[in-house]
């Protein structure tokens, strides 16, 4: 049986914790920064976590990691 391959998209954007949760960038961070306040730009720089709906799919994209 050959290898898996990781889907590349994701590997660029989810990393794994020690617990096994998976680790995302927030979202709305890119532009039109201007009219959003410091305090929710602060807020979009931390890490969210992938909802334990999404986490399945996104381990079975990244077989490897």
């Amino acid at each position: 049986m050959p290898k898996m391959k990781t889907h590349r998209a994701s590997a660029k954007r989810f990393k794994l914790t020690g617990t096994g949760k998976v680790k995302r960038a927030k979202a709305f961070k890119s532009h039109i920064l201007t009219k959003k306040s410091s305090k929710r730009k602060r807020n979009l720089r931390k890490t969210g976590y992938v909802s334990v709906a999404q986490e399945k799919t996104i381990k079975k994209l990244l077989p490897y990691v």
